[in-house]
C-alpha cells in the first residue's frame, strides 16, 4: 500500500519550503536551528509543543563531561547496555560529539540544574559507570529543553509552525527521492508541501501498547509514512520497557514515569514484603541496565502474584524529594502517595522504541531527502537495550547533523518542483470503530509482545493484527482515526514480524523459548 490517503482525497492546498520537519520535540527544534536560515523550514506537528515525549523526558542527557569521565567510557557503558548489537562507528561519533552539543545547549540557555560552586551539576543513572548525566528542573529536562529551543526557534524568519497538522504521506518523484508531503489540517483538509527535504522526527510509537509512558498522539505515523516510501526498519524488536511505570488500577492514555533517576539518588526495588528483589541479580542492582530490570519485576510478579512492586525512596527526606524531583513529588501526591514516606508502586511499561527507521551517520534513510532523527531513527547508537539518557543526545547529535547534510546539499535558490500525485484506486468507506481496533491491537501487543516473550505468542498476535491490517488497507475513511489504526497497525506489524525473525535472547527482547 503506497499511500494513506485515498485516490478521490481532494486537496485543497500547496505550498513549498526547502526543508520539513515533522515532529517539534527536541529532535525536530535543534534540527531546525541548525538548518541555515538561507532556507526555508517548516515544523509540523501533530499537536502542540507541549504534547511529546521529549516535553515529558524527565531523566536527563548524558555526556561525558565530568572530569573523572571521557568518551571511551561512554563509549563501553553503552555498548555492553546494548549487548554487542550497537552500531561502534554511530556510538562513536556519539560519545565524541555529545559533549560539543551539551556546551551549545548551555550557550542556548537551557537551565541546566547547578550544583554548590555553579557548576553543571552532574548524576548517575542505571547502566553508567560514572556520573555523566546532566538534567534541569530536576526531573523535568525535556520540558525545559524544549521551551529553551522553542524561544530560539520562534523569532526565525526562515522558520514556520504549522501545529495541529497531520502528517499523512511522502510523496515522491520517479526516481524514488522525496518531492513534498501530504497533510490534513485541523478541518480535515488535505494540502501538499512541495519539498526535497523531509525529516522524520515524530518520536515514538508507545500506542501500540496498552501501558506506555507516551503521550497519545505517539502512532507511529512519521514510521509509517517512511515505510511506504519504501524507508528500512531496523531493530523493530528491540522494544524498551520502562521498569518503574507508576501502577494505576484505571486504565490510563498515558502511564507516569518514576524516573530511573530516583533508583540513581537511592531508590530501592522491592516487593510487598519489603524484599530487596534485585541483590544478587546483578551487580549494579537496581541500577542494572533497564532490561534486567524490567524482567526482574515481571518475573517476581508472576512468582507472587501481585500486580505491581515498589521504589521505595523514603531513605531521603521530604525537602530534598521535593526540590530533586518536583514532577513526580507533585503528581505522586496527587495520587495520595507521599514518596517521602510511602513507597511507591510501579510496573514495567512500554517506553522507548530502540529500534526505526534506519538511518546512515548523516542521519538519511535510503529513499534520497528523507532523514530521521530521534526516537523514530534507527542510528544503531542503542543496539539491543538504550543506556539510560542517552536519548535526548542521539536527538542533539544526529539532528545536527542531519541538518548538516541538507545544508550541504541544498541548491540555492533551487526551489522544488510541484510534486505530482500518481493515481491510485479508490477504496470503499468504512465507518468502522477505528478506536475499537486500535484496543485490539494494544492489548494484544500488551499480552504477547511485552517484556517476556514465546514464538507462539508472537504468531497468534501476527495472526489476528495482519487481519485488521488487511481489512485497514482495503477500506478508507476521511478522518485522522483512520490513519492512526492503520499506521498502529502497520507498526505493530513490524514489530512482531521482527519480535520473530529473532529468536534467541537480546537485549530489551527476551524470548523464553
Amino acid at each position: 500500500m503506497r499511500y494513506a490517503f485515498n485516490g478521490n482525497t481532494e486537496i485543497k492546498n500547496r505550498l513549498d519550503f526547502d526543508v520539513v520537519i515533522i515532529g517539534a520535540g527536541i529532535a525536530g527544534l535543534y534540527t531546525a536551528l541548525h538548518i541555515d536560515n538561507r532556507y526555508s523550514c517548516c515544523i509540523m506537528t501533530k499537536e502542540g509543543l507541549d504534547i511529546s515525549n521529549s516535553w515529558l523526558a524527565q531523566g536527563g542527557i548524558a555526556a561525558a563531561i565530568a572530569v573523572d569521565d571521557n568518551p571511551h567510557l561512554h563509549f563501553e557503558d553503552t555498548m555492553i547496555a546494548g549487548a554487542g548489537l550497537c552500531d561502534r562507528d554511530a556510538v562513536k561519533v556519539l560519545v565524541a560529539e555529545g559533549p560539543t552539543d551539551i556546551r551549545t545547549l548551555v550557550t542556548m540557555q537551557v537551565p541546566f540544574d547547578l550544583d554548590a560552586e555553579g557548576d553543571l551539576q552532574i548524576t548517575r543513572e542505571g547502566g553508567h559507570r560514572r556520573n555523566r548525566i546532566v538534567h534541569a528542573g530536576g526531573d523535568a529536562t525535556g520540558r525545559e529543553t524544549v521551551k529553551a529551543l522553542a524561544r530560539l526557534v520562534y523569532p526565525n524568519q526562515n522558520i514556520k509552525f504549522m501545529d495541529h497538522t497531520f502528517f499523512v504521506d511522502i510523496l515522491t518523484d520517479e526516481s524514488g527521492a522525496v518531492s513534498g508531503l501530504v497533510y490534513a489540517d485541523s478541518d480535515n483538509s488535505y494540502g501538499v508541501i512541495a519539498t526535497k527535504n523531509i525529516v522524520i522526527a515524530t518520536g515514538g510509537i508507545g500506542q501500540v501498547y496498552l501501558l506506555s509512558t507516551n503521550p497519545s498522539v505517539a502512532t507511529g505515523d512519521g514510521i509509517a509514512a517512511a515505510v511506504r516510501a519504501g524507508a528500512e526498519l531496523k531493530n523493530m524488536e528491540f522494544i524498551q520497557f520502562h521498569p518503574t511505570g507508576l501502577f494505576s488500577r484505571n486504565p490510563e492514555d498515558r502511564a507516569f514515569l518514576i524516573s530511573e533517576a530516583v533508583r540513581g539518588e537511592g531508590g530501592l526495588l522491592k516487593n510487598r514484603a519489603g524484599l530487596r528483589f534485585m541483590e544478587g541479580a546483578h551487580e549494579l542492582n537496581e541500577l542494572a541496565p533497564r532490561d534486567i530490570v524490567a524482567r526482574a519485576i515481571v518475573r517476581e510478579l508472576e512468582r507472587s502474584g501481585d500486580d505491581h512492586v515498589f521504589v521505595d525512596i523514603t531513605s531521603k527526606d521530604e525537602e530534598y524529594l521535593k526540590t530533586r524531583f518536583p514532577t513526580i513529588y507533585s503528581e505522586c501526591l496527587n495520587r495520595g502517595i507521599n514518596i517521602a514516606s510511602d513507597w511507591i508502586p510501579v510496573i514495567p511499561v512500554q517506553h522507548y522504541l530502540i529500534g526505526g527507521i534506519k538511518v546512515d551517520l548523516n542521519s538519511e534513510t535510503r529513499v534520497k531527502g528523507l532523514y530521521a532523527c530521534g526516537e523514530a531513527a534507527c542510528t544503531g547508537v542503542h543496539g539491543a537495550n538504550r543506556l539510560a539518557s542517552n536519548s535526548m543526545l542521539e536527538c542533539l547529535v544526529f539532528g545536527r547533523r542531519a541538518a548538516a547534510n541538507i545544508n550541504a546539499n541544498l541548491a540555492e535558490n533551487a526551489s522544488p518542483a510541484d510534486p505530482a500525485i500518481a493515481h491510485m484506486p479508490s477504496r470503499p468507506e468504512s465507518d468502522i470503530d477505528f478506536s475499537a481496533l486500535r484496543m485490539e491491537i494494544r492489548r494484544l501487543m500488551h499480552e504477547d509482545c511485552y517484556v517476556i516473550r514465546s514464538e507462539a505468542r508472537l504468531k497468534k498476535a501476527l495472526v489476528r493484527v495482519n487481519e485488521i491490517l488487511s481489512f485497514l488497507k482495503g477500506s478508507f475513511s476521511d478522518c485522522k482515526a483512520y490513519i492512526e489504526a492503520l499506521n498502529v497497525a502497520s507498526i505493530s506489524e513490524s514489530i512482531l514480524s521482527a519480535a520473530l525473525a529473532r529468536k534467541d535472547s537480546a537485549g530489551a527482547h527476551y524470548r523464553e523459548d
